[in-house]
C-alpha cells in the first residue's frame, strides 16, 4: 500500500475510534445528568411531611418519611446478613409491623453484631411487645420474588411472596425512631442509603481521553510517515549558476 493509501486508512480509523469514544462519553454525561435529576427528586421527597401508614397505605413514595403504629410480629423476624456499620461487620434485623388494617410493613430495625445471627432477636435488642409507633424512611426493596420463602436469614430485602399470613406493603421502613424506644441502643439505627452520582463522570472522562489518544496517535503516525525512510524525496532544486 502506498503512503497516501496508508494515511487515508489511518485517518479513517482514527476518526471512527474518536467519534465512537466521544459518543460514549456524551452518553455517560447524559446518564450522569439523569442520575442527578433522580437524586434531586429523592432529596426533595425526604423533606415531605411524614405519611401515616396506619391510615394511608396507597401510593407510598420511596425515600419519603413515614410513620406507623402497630405490633411487631417476632415469629416472622428475619436476620439480614452481611451489613456493616462504620466499618464493623454485622447484620440487620427485619421485623414485620402488623398494622390495624391487617396489612404489615417490614421494618429494618437496625444493625446488630455478627453474633446475632438467627431470629428472633432476644435480650437488649428484642423488639418491644405491645403497640409500637415508629418513624423512618420508606425505601424500595432489593427484589420482589414470586417464589414463597420461609427462610429466617436473608441477604436481600425481598417483599415478594414471603409466605406470611398477611400482605406486606410494597416498601419497607428504615427505622429512625421508635416509641417505646430501644433503651439499650440495640439494634443501632442504620444510616439511609447515600444518593451518590455513580461512576458516570469518571467513565465520561475516560472515553474523552481515549478519543484524544486516537487523534494524537493519528497525528504522530502521520508525521512519522511524512519524515520516515519511505517519504517522498524533496523536489530537485535548480542547478547553481
Amino acid at each position: 500500500m502506498s503512503i497516501r493509501g496508508r494515511q487515508i486508512v489511518l485517518v479513517g480509523v482514527a476518526v471512527v475510534v474518536a467519534a465512537t469514544c466521544v459518543r460514549l462519553g456524551l452518553w455517560q454525561l447524559d446518564r450522569l445528568h439523569g442520575r442527578r435529576e433522580v437524586n434531586a427528586m429523592l432529596a426533595t421527597r425526604k423533606t415531605l411531611p411524614a405519611a401515616d401508614l396506619t391510615t394511608t397505605t396507597d401510593a407510598v413514595l420511596a425515600y419519603s418519611p413515614v410513620t406507623a403504629t402497630g405490633t411487631y410480629d417476632l415469629s416472622h423476624e428475619i436476620v439480614l446478613s452481611g451489613r456493616s456499620l462504620r466499618g464493623t461487620a454485622g447484620n440487620h434485623v427485619l421485623t414485620p409491623l402488623v398494622l390495624d388494617g391487617g396489612e404489615a410493613v417490614m421494618v429494618d430495625r437496625g444493625w446488630v453484631p455478627l453474633e446475632v445471627a438467627t431470629p428472633p432477636v432476644t435480650g437488649a435488642g428484642a423488639a418491644p411487645a405491645g403497640t409500637v409507633t415508629i418513624s423512618g424512611l420508606a425505601l424500595p426493596p432489593d427484589s420482589v420474588s414470586t417464589a414463597a420463602s420461609t427462610s429466617s436469614v436473608a441477604t436481600r430485602i425481598d417483599l415478594g411472596d414471603s409466605g406470611l399470613p398477611y400482605a406486606l406493603l410494597p416498601v419497607y421502613v428504615l427505622l429512625a425512631t421508635q416509641d417505646p424506644p430501644q433503651v439499650s441502643g440495640s439494634p443501632a439505627p442504620a444510616p439511609p442509603p447515600a444518593l451518590d452520582e455513580g461512576p458516570h463522570l469518571s467513565y465520561a472522562i475516560q472515553w474523552f481521553a481515549f478519543a484524544a489518544i486516537a487523534v494524537i496517535g493519528c497525528v504522530v503516525l502521520l508525521r512519522r510517515d511524512g519524515h520516515g525512510p519511505h517519504a517522498a524525496p524533496p523536489r530537485a532544486t535548480a542547478a547553481a549558476e
